[in-house]
């Protein structure tokens, strides 16, 4: 949760912020607007609240049906078949304590992403959070920043807004003084002092921004199967259950003899027993459980989740999006060298070239490459000229301008952008940038214009003179990555399609992705982004071929995801400009840098707290062992809940005596399928994730649950009859009972022998383990008394012996047979496509 901390930062801002007359609010003002409740506050989570993470584990659906079967046990008196309950409240404990343990570990990592804001009190600039400006406040709006209150601008140099999160235009507004500006939008050039208009929830903030960070369920393959599942069990359980408390009864005699002879407990125990079997409570703990884990151990490694459930996009995803700046290179930048072009190489037009490029890049708030420049250019003793009038940057744009007191403009930025609106021929030039780019230059060009580019309000004009001619190159280079090749490389191995899409020269970007190895041996093909079709569909077509783009507008790196999307690829986006929100809000995925501006951090799902490219990895592939372990898990939970509604159904059908009681299902899930579950779970597994999960999860759990249904079905159709055994006769059933108890602890072990698979590895021993448990628990007298466990002896060997092969061979069977339809099936799918 972004919470105010209620101390300002000691951090002076003074030196690196305009003069200002104006002194702002005094420190009275300040509290006295916090007093009034007239303060910013907005509640941005990025996990659930205690009360929420409360409700969400105990106030179920089902938490309810097995409160009301444990209660409904302890009436009959039989407390130890009530023993499931315990285990239900164990196990919700379990799952509350280690979401509030993630809760805790990502709300102090949310902390130290969330960008503080600059405000103007007592006449000096301090950083304080977005909860502590208070209405009529001065604050600073910068390059980058997402506008947190809605204001008015008192002094502007420059500043352009991107509103497209208020008004869906991709187009950027240059604002003046006087202009109102609203909450969610972002700076994408120049910088304002603003006075604050609307706080809280009279701003915008309190809605877009929160509604880009908060805690979502977003709506997934996994939790729709889940979904789906438990809604069919709704209907499901309820009548099932009344069902089985009338068959039983009549089993027993009737209602007027079970309740006679106190018959009546053993029915609404056995109804009881059904009623349990058929709820799959661990799968719904071990799905929230998983993305807790998941998202605190990513923390761990200073990977922020803003949503949990997006752990799961994690798993899926097949295109990865990057974006070169802050991604594949570190983001520091290095000013080489300034070539002067034509016949303009004498010292004056090599020092006015020179004074001229620290002038342009010398803004209010210059980006990293315009620091660089600056940088160098003063060590070499360059220091500012005067101007009359400034044109910052814009990504959008692509160069900036400033108007000397002559008359005379100069412009900085791409150079095919300023070449493609100057009058002539500038082949040579054009050649030059491209030489200087094949190195991995990153090549700005310097242009002037002596014609008057002004427009009719005195400002700068948008739109760049045609009379202006190139003058010089800036060379300026990137840092690469340390880790980025062999990060590059893990993703081409896991199958996962990596593209460079950039705002810089496409050629300079293509070689720094041959630098990386970004398509392994083969050389990249790079393409300028100028010249893609604005079709989504022929944009897809166009992208199959292509490994680089360059020239890239915002609004196209958005349309890039959309077109992945149509070929129904899982599309991740990373970035860490303004000029990247846009495709991060509409990726499946998107991944943030820690020093990403405000705005993009406030829309992507993960943040990399500490920059660093190489915990890609480690968040796809924590995202892919959850969720193919979910899958494990999932087809052990509903073997269960096949098996159980299917034996509940055939009692009631056949009106016999249910099998077993409900402290054998505790006793036989919790080594078959609970304790299992948890460990399977967490194991290692990087298998990509494809769609349908509910389908090959109900075609595991099927076959399985008819095998395990029909050969305890047979046990009470049969057994009876050949062992001579009168079911009404309490310690008869009590031996059918155990012997199903048995050949369901056996089947139990052979479904998970089929989803521990492969078994030539820890997994085997985890299923001989409890195996060997289950053995155990038998021959001791006091685990056995306490789940009316009996060992074989005598005619009941015999039965037991033979009721144990039966159900292997029906397992046997079972399994084929599915295997044959499957295999028919899928035949026909081909038969179909050709």
């Amino acid at each position: 949760m972004q919470q105010s901390t209620g101390r300002e930062s000691e951090q002076p801002f003074d030196d690196v912020m305009p003069e200002v007359q104006e002194s702002g609010l005094k420190a009275e003002q300040v509290k006295q607007r916090i007093e009034q409740g007239q303060r910013n506050t907005v509640h941005r989570s990025t996990s659930r609240s205690l009360g929420a993470i409360i409700r969400a584990n105990v106030f179920t659906m089902f938490n309810a049906i097995i409160l009301v079967a444990m209660v409904t046990v302890l009436i009959t008196g039989s407390w130890r078949d009530a023993v499931f309950g315990f285990v239900i409240i164990i196990n919700t404990g379990i799952g509350i304590i280690t979401e509030l343990r993630a809760k805790v570990t990502l709300d102090r990592l949310s902390i130290l992403v969330a960008s503080p804001v600059v405000v103007r009190r007592d006449g000096k600039n301090i950083a304080v959070g977005h909860g502590d400006i208070v209405m009529d406040d001065l604050l600073w709006v910068r390059l980058g920043e997402q506008v947190p209150a809605d204001a008015t601008i008192v002094h502007t140099w420059g500043l352009e807004l991107d509103e497209s999160m208020l008004t869906g235009e991709s187009v950027t507004v240059r604002k003046h003084e006087g202009d109102t500006i609203f909450s969610g939008s972002t700076a994408v050039s120049g910088m304002a002092l603003v006075a604050v208009t609307a706080v809280g929830n009279n701003s915008y903030a309190a809605k877009l921004t929160a509604e880009a960070k908060t805690y979502t369920k977003t709506v997934s393959d996994l939790s729709k199967g889940i979904n789906t599942i438990l809604k069919y069990m709704t209907f499901i359980v309820v009548p099932l259950c009344v069902l089985l408390v009338w068959s039983q009864m009549n089993a027993v005699g009737g209602w007027h003899e079970a309740v006679a002879s106190g018959q009546w407990r053993n029915a609404i125990i056995s109804a009881v027993a059904g009623v349990v079997g058929m709820i799959p409570e661990g799968l719904v703990l071990l799905t929230s459980l998983n993305f807790a884990i998941a998202a605190m151990r990513l923390a761990r490694q200073n990977t922020l989740v803003q949503e949990l459930e997006s752990v799961e996009t994690l798993a899926r995803v097949d295109a990865l999006n990057l974006d070169k700046t802050g991604t594949i290179t570190d983001g520091g930048i290095e000013f080489i060298d300034m070539v002067m072009l034509g016949e303009q190489t004498s010292p004056l037009h090599h020092s006015e070239a020179m004074q001229a490029l620290y002038d342009v890049s010398n803004e209010e708030n210059p980006n990293a490459t315009a620091d660089a420049i600056l940088q160098a250019l003063e060590d070499q003793g360059v220091a500012a000229g005067k101007i009359r009038d400034r044109l910052p940057f814009s990504s959008a744009r692509k160069w900036s301008a400033i108007q000397r007191e002559s008359g005379e403009l100069w412009y900085l930025g791409a150079p095919e952008v300023l070449l493609a609106a100057m009058d002539g021929n500038y082949a040579q030039v054009a050649q030059a940038v491209t030489s200087y780019a094949q190195q991995g230059n990153r090549v700005l060009m310097i242009a002037k214009a002596s014609v008057d580019g002004v427009n009719g309000e005195g400002e700068l004009s948008p739109t760049i003179a045609s009379g202006a001619h190139p003058v010089a190159l800036a060379l300026c280079a990137e840092r690469i990555r340390a880790d980025a090749q062999s990060t590059l490389a893990w993703f081409r191995e896991q199958g996962v399609r990596c593209r460079i899409i950039s705002g810089d020269n496409p050629v300079t970007v293509g070689a720094i992705a041959a630098k990386v190895r970004l398509t392994g041996d083969r050389e990249p093909i790079s393409m300028d982004a100028r010249h893609l079709p604005k079709d989504i569909e022929q944009l897809a077509e166009v992208l199959e071929g292509v490994d680089v783009l360059g020239r890239v507008l915002p609004e196209q790196k958005k349309a890039i995801v959309q077109a992945l999307h149509s070929r129904g690829h899982v599309v991740a986006m990373t970035g860490d400009g303004v000029n990247d929100t846009l495709a991060i809000k509409e990726a499946d995925l998107g991944v943030a840098m820690g020093n990403a501006a405000a705005a993009t951090k406030a829309v992507a799902q993960v943040v990399l707290v500490d920059s660093k490219f190489s915990h890609l990895p480690d968040v796809v592939a924590r995202g892919r062992q959850v969720m193919a372990n979910m899958e494990r898990v999932a087809s052990l939970f509903l073997v269960k809940t096949v098996y159980s509604a299917l034996i509940s159904l055939a009692s009631v059908l056949s009106a016999s005596p249910f099998p077993y009681l409900p402290r054998h299902i505790t006793y036989v899930g919790a080594l078959t399928i609970g304790m299992p579950a948890f460990i399977l779970a967490l194991a290692p597994n990087t298998r990509r994730y494809v769609p349908g999960f509910l389908k090959r999860v109900l075609r595991f759990a099927v076959p399985y649950g008819v095998a395990v249904a029909l050969s305890i079905m047979l046990c009470v159709w049969v057994l009876p009859g050949i062992m001579g055994w009168d079911l009404r006769n309490r310690q008869d059933l009590f031996v059918l009972n155990a012997t199903c108890a048995l050949v369901l602890l056996f089947l139990g072990i052979l479904v998970l022998a089929q989803v521990a698979r492969p078994l030539r590895s820890w997994r085997g021993l985890l299923v001989l383990g409890f195996a060997l448990a289950g053995l155990v628990g038998l021959l001791t007298p006091a685990v056995a008394t306490f789940f009316a466990l009996q060992v074989p002896q005598g005619s009941m060997l015999m039965a037991t012996l033979a009721a144990l092969a039966c159900s292997a061979g029906i397992f046997v069977l079972c399994n084929m047979g599915a295997r044959s339809v499957e295999r028919i099936i899928s035949h026909s799918k081909q038969t179909r496509q050709r």
